[in-house]
This record gives structure tokens, sequence and C-alpha cells, in this order.
């Protein structure tokens, strides 16, 4: 990048900084006082089983208190101070605008008692999309993931979600079309293990995933939205947690992150390392040349300037280094291919109120992220290397205003990148691929992505009726210049005697291309690799998504969400692995059609149970020819056509995920939970008898191939945690966790051109022990 451009990044980013508030989020200003106004230094309990939210917070000295990053929906408020009458409470948050309320306490008369009615958090009555909620417990208490996937597993675990092959998550059928949004700011990149370093899940305080009834503020990636928050909510002095853990493949891992809050600011500091001998899913049981390590580094800032101004600052520094697993042909042959990826990003924001009424939000960021991969001069069939990077600059401003029955937030953004990608290959095995294929490859190119949007979305509030209606504006040149205008429209009906909402959603969206490896995807440079896939272009992708669905409250303790929906899309992406070694390159069919159906039942807490049990059905279909890749192989030619269908790589027909938490002892609980998937398709066109020859017999015997299925995949697994030590505020917690207790063995994906061959991990154990101060 050059000095100019580092320049113009600079004026952007602080001309348009970023906020604290979120696109589904608000703001609660609390005043704790006696009967006579005076204000009372008290611990307020705030929760809202909807959103799985529950902490404890203490007010200031003048009964202040004010609670940032709160996911819309309805709240508890306790509050309870001696010599003075419990105080049991409910707020509604729905606006981006700060909330004011104010508890005036009554001095407790002897001898008399009030009793209070529990309070329904359970329903959101304002909710027109699919949204689930994961808070602090169930992050906490989550079962043990290797390192780098456990924000995906807690995401694959929400109905209408799947990943293949190293935890690449795949929404309601969609390939590569998740999007992250991490402190306000959206990630539109690969976020799995093999591409980028993971945000580590102890440092997130809150997730909400979208599948439906996006708000016209997403763009881009519409898959699905994971939006993550990792800033603690500011408390006086030190506060923080620190975990130790380890298990089975030589796993180990640390943690550690603390807050200090003073007068109007706080500081805070997150850093992490782990390493295993299984970061990715190998292609054969035996688990070849897969050590991986992650680390990652936060500092953040807040400071509130005053009433009406606050700024932050967020650094964060992440990398993963890693092997790439062997079949047991490149193992014999000594292969050994290393992949690394680092990232690096700061964040700047500031928040300004106008009224009680108005506020602005502004965001930026600058990032830089690297990508290589190396191979040596025994690997087979062929010998790689990759060294790809991205520079990107993102600035946004959004207005919020509350009016009547009106909740308005109006916006605009623009990302501004560079890309870099230089690719080569020589083939050391000719045998595995077309006659006539280049014996090397090289590739080297540069581009400048520029992306800009803008919206207005206004959620109206008619009685039991509310409306949320939206339009986006996008603008994405790259290799192509496009323009896109996507309305979106969300009605829901509650009916407050049954406790159910009735919701319907529908969403216009404008998916820009996948950034990894896209020149050369696009380039007609690589035309002489395969002449049966066109070399145009990968363009963005269209589509119109649908949605019906209902949530229903039993006895306030239960919920139970049911939906319906249909997508098509025009240029479906998708993306062609380069055999095994999880560098991917983005293509695009002409159409796809999808649709499915979910249902959750959530039980929050009843008496000593709490858990969920998730039911997703998909089918898709998607259309030939396609665009892009780089496609190697001497099945290419066979799978790749003019034009025909097949079934969509996600089209997974019944997927079954629970957990179940039964409390044993106030210190002790004990926790069972299952994983089923009925099976991916197969796209392997060879036989059976060489299938076995490459993979063995306990591989190919989880082959369908009669059907052209994976068989299906079943795992259990349980929990036990135990809080082994509390005083003042700190706590000390240590949890067991045992992955596929039944030891079966699952197959993820079976060698297909589109995705590799991949294992699900056999029965393993971990042990975390985690102190919180």
């Amino acid at each position: 990048m050059s000095r100019a451009n580092v320049r113009v990044y600079l004026i952007l980013l602080f001309w348009a900084i970023p906020s604290f508030a979120q696109s589904d989020v608000g703001e609660l200003r609390l005043k704790v006082s006696d009967p006579s106004g005076l204000g009372i230094g008290s611990r307020v309990e705030l929760k809202s089983a909807a959103n799985h939210f529950h902490e404890t917070l203490v007010t200031n000295d003048d009964g202040k208190l004010t609670i940032s990053r709160l996911p819309f929906g309805i709240y508890e408020v306790q509050l309870a101070h001696y010599g003075f009458d419990a105080f049991l409470g409910s707020i509604e948050i729905g606006s981006a605008v700060a909330v004011d309320y104010n508890i005036r306490l009554n001095i407790a008369v002897q001898g008399e008692s009030i009793n209070v009615a529990e309070i329904s958090t359970l329903v959101d009555p304002h909710r027109t999309g699919t949204i689930q909620r994961l808070g602090s417990d169930a992050i906490m208490e989550r079962p043990a993931s290797l390192p780098g996937r456990s924000v995906a597993e807690l995401v694959n675990s929400q109905p209408g979600w799947l990943y293949e092959g190293n935890s690449v998550l795949h929404p309601r059928g969609s390939e590569y079309n998740t999007q992250f949004v991490v402190d306000g700011i959206p990630l539109t990149d690969n976020r799995s293990p093999g591409f980028a370093p993971e945000i580590e899940v102890d440092e997130i305080q809150s997730i909400s995933i979208y599948t439906a009834g996006f708000p016209a503020e997403f763009g881009r990636k519409l898959g699905g939205v994971v939006e993550v928050n990792t800033v603690r909510q500011t408390q006086r002095g030190l506060s923080g947690e620190a975990v130790l853990s380890g298990g089975s493949f030589n796993t180990g891992d640390g943690y550690v992150g603390a807050q200090y809050g003073f007068g109007k600011s706080a500081i805070g500091i997150t850093a992490q390392a782990s390493t295993t001998d299984w970061y990715l899913n190998p292609p054969v049981l035996r688990n070849y040349t897969n050590h991986g390590s992650t680390s990652d580094f936060a500092l953040k800032y807040e400071h509130e300037l005053a009433d009406k101004d606050r700024i932050g600052l967020i650094f964060r520094h992440g990398q993963s280094v890693f092997e790439v697993p062997n079949e047991n042909v490149q193992q014999e042959a000594g292969q050994r291919q290393d992949r690394t990826n680092k990232e690096t990003m700061g964040v700047i924001s500031y928040q300004h109120v106008f009224s009680s009424n108005t506020v602005a939000d502004f965001r930026g960021m600058l990032r830089q992220t690297t990508h290589t991969l190396s191979s040596n001069a025994e690997s087979t069939p062929i010998q790689s290397a990759q060294d790809r990077g991205y520079r990107e600059g993102y600035t946004k401003v959004v207005i919020s205003n509350h009016h009547g029955i009106h909740e308005w937030r109006a916006g605009a953004d623009a990302d501004f990148g560079a890309i870099r990608e230089e690719f080569a290959y020589q083939i050391s095995d000719p045998t595995q691929f077309n006659p006539g294929t280049p014996g090397t490859f090289v590739f080297a190119g540069k581009r400048h992505d520029l992306e800009q949007a803008a919206f207005v979305q206004d959620q109206i509030r008619l009685g039991k009726w509310t409306v949320s209606a939206g339009l986006r504006w996008d603008h994405y040149q790259l290799l192509v210049n496009q323009n896109a205008l996507s309305p979106r429209v969300g009605v829901a009906r509650y009916f407050e005697s049954a406790d159910l909402v009735v919701h319907g959603s529908y969403d216009r969206i404008f998916q820009t291309p996948s950034s990894e490896n896209i020149l050369l995807s696009s380039s007609s440079q690589v035309a002489a690799l395969n002449p049966n896939v066109l070399r145009l272009p990968v363009e963005p992708s269209r589509g119109n998504y649908y949605e019906i669905g209902f949530t229903k409250g039993f006895f306030q303790q239960l919920r139970l969400d049911v939906n319906y929906f249909r997508r098509y899309l025009t240029n479906y992406s998708d993306d062609d692995l380069l055999l095994n070694t999880s560098v991917g390159f983005p293509i695009s069919f002409r159409k796809a059609y999808i649709y499915g159906a979910e249902g959750k039942v959530d039980l929050p807490r009843w008496k000593k149970w709490s858990g969920f049990l998730s039911y997703s059905y998909t089918f898709g279909t998607a259309y030939l020819p396609v665009t892009g890749g780089l496609f190697l192989g001497g099945d290419a030619a066979g799978a790749l056509g003019e034009t025909g269908r097949f079934r969509d790589s996600q089209d997974q027909r019944n997927s079954v995920r629970g957990r179940l938490r039964y409390q044993l002892l106030p210190r002790l609980w004990i926790a069972f939970g299952g994983d089923y998937g009925s099976g991916l398709p197969v796209d392997f066109v060879d036989t059976k008898e060489a299938a076995l020859a490459i993979y063995g017999e306990r591989i190919v015997d989880r082959v369908d191939f009669a059907h052209g299925r994976v068989k299906p995949s079943l795992s259990l697994d349980t929990s036990v945690g135990a809080e082994i030590w509390k005083k003042d505020r700190v706590t000390l917690t240590l949890q067991a966790d045992v992955r596929d207790l039944n030891n079966r063995v699952n197959l993820i994906n079976f060698v297909g051109l589109f995705s590799g061959t991949a294992l699900e991990t056999p029965r393993s154990y971990a042990l975390r022990l985690q102190a919180t101060f």
C-alpha cells in the first residue's frame, strides 16, 4: 500500500469512527434512589431468558449504572438493599437510543412482606426474524473444543447451521457467506480455522446469530450473520478471568483477560495461546502432520468524555500456524505442507448523544491479513505455494432516532481494500492429472477493492403488530462494477394470551464474492488448466430469502421456535478446494434453490434443569455452469459441464443437536449432549475399489455409494462442572468433558470436486480450570 493510500485511509478512519452499538442492541441507564430521591449504591441483577442474559452489576455511590450492548428484548430487573423493600420490575430494550430507568426504593416495614409475580422474559413480542442468542452461561459452560473452532462449534449447535471439514460454517445451505460482526465491525472473510485466527471464545461476552429478517444495516455476506461482543460492561476496580485447559491430542490452551475501571474510563487486556496435534480434520484415520498453534492479543480502552460523548479504542493481533494433514500416499512420500494466517487490526469508536431521542455512532477500522502455504520437495501429487495478503480500511456512520411508534436507523459505510495474490505449483505426479495439464504454473496479481453502502431502517410498533422495513444500496467494484438495491421487510403479530409470536420476513440480498484468491480464480491465465470452467470474473450473488415461523412460550419456562424458509439465488457462490490443502478458490454456479425447516426447544432454566434441542431439514440444488476456481485432477472434466444440476454440497436433510444440563448440587452440575447428521452428498466418480485402496475399509464403510451420501453420523458427549472455591469476588471452577462417547468413525465429507475428505474427531477428553475475579 502506498503512503498516499495510507494517508487516505487514516483520514477516512478518523472521519467516521466506530460505535459501541451493534445492529440490534441498546443501552440502559439505571438510577437507584431512596424515597427522598437520594442515590444509593446497590447491586442490580438483570436477566432475560430470551437472550440468555444474566448479570449482576454494581451502581456507583450515586446509584447510577449504565449497561451498554444489551440485545433487544424484555429484561427483568431485581434489586435487594438492606433496609428497603425488594424491587422487581421489567423493562424493554428496543432502540439504539438509551433508555432511562429510575428505581425508587421504599423503606421496609417490619412484619410486612411483598410478593411480586414472576416476570416473563422468554418471548420477544417484536422479533420479526430468526435470531438466536448465546449468553455468558452458554459460553462459560460450553463443551470442550479444539483450538480455532470454539466459536464455530457454538454457532453450529444452532438450527440451520452445519459445517463441512475444518469447521467452515454453512448457514441454511450457503457457502462462504457467513459474516462475523465483531464489536460492531463487519468481517466478511472466511473465519474458519484454516483461513483466519480465531477470536478466543473466553473473550466473548455474548453472541447473536441471524439467519433471516436481516436489518438493512447488514450486507455483503448474508448466508448468516454472527454478531460477537467482546467488550465487558464497565465496572469499577479490577475484574477478569484466567483459563487453563488441556486434553487429548496433546492439546493445551491458556487465556487471561482483565479489565480495570476507574472514574469514567476502563482499560482491558486479553491474551491467549494454544497448541494441538489435531488442528484440521484429517482425510485418513491416521492423524498425520496435523500440529497447529494459535495466539491472540487484544488491548481495549473506553472513556466517557461527557454525558453525551464516549470514545473507545481496540487493538488486536492474532495468528495461527499449522500443518496440512496428509493422506496415506502423501505420508509415505514424506510430504510436509505448512500454512500460516496472521491478522492485525485497530478499531476506534465514538458515540454522541444529540438528544434523548437521537444518537450518532461512528466507527472505523484498519486491518491487515497475510496467508501463506509452503510445500516441501516430497509433496505429491503437487507442490504448491501461496503468499497472499489483504489490507482493509473501513468506515461507518449511523444515526438512530426514536419517534413515537418509530425506531429509525440510517447510515452509510465504505470499505477500501488492497488485494495481493501470489500462487505457484509444480506437478510431481502427472498420472493424477489430465493429459496436457501444465506441469508448472505461476500467478501474481494485485487489485483494489472498493465497496460502499447506504441504508435506512424503521421498526414500527402498532399495538400487537410490529413491522420492520428497510432499504439498502450497495456498490461493489473489484473485477466487476455493480450496484444493487435491497429491500427488506418483516412482520410480527403477538398473541399475548397464548404467549405466541407469528412472524414472516423477506430479504433481498446482494453478496460480494469471497476475496480469497479471487484474482486467480477469475483470471483467464488459468484457462489452460481446465477449459471446462468459464474464465469470467466471479460476480456478486443476488437472491431472495423468504421465511415464515412462530415462537411459542410454555409456562414461562420453555420456548419453541419453528421456521420454514426458501432461498433463490443467482451466481450462487461456493469454493473449490485445492486437494486437501484447505486452500480455497471462489467459484459461482448459475443459480441455486434451497429450502428447509427448523425447530428449536429452549429451556433456559427450570428448577434444576436447562438445555435445548434443535432440528434442521435442508434441501438444496445448484445449477451449472461454474465460473472461476482452480480445477485440477482427472475427475474435473467429468464433473463439470455446460448444463445440468446437482445437490448442493450442504444438502444435509436431517440434523439434530441437543444438550441437557442438571444441577446435581448447588456447586455441581452434569450435562449430556448429542449431534446427529443424516449425511452430506458424495461426488466421488471413481469405483469403490479405488476408494478402498486410498482410504481404507473403515472410512469407505462410512459412505453409501448407492445413494451418493455419507452415512449418518452420531456423536454423544458429556460434561461435569463444579465450583471448587469461592471467596468474595473470586470464583474457581473446574469442568471435565468427554466428546464422542460412542467413539464412532464419523465422516464429514468424502472425496469430491468442491470439498475434500474430512473426519470428525474420535473420542477425546478435556479438562478446563477457570478463575473469575
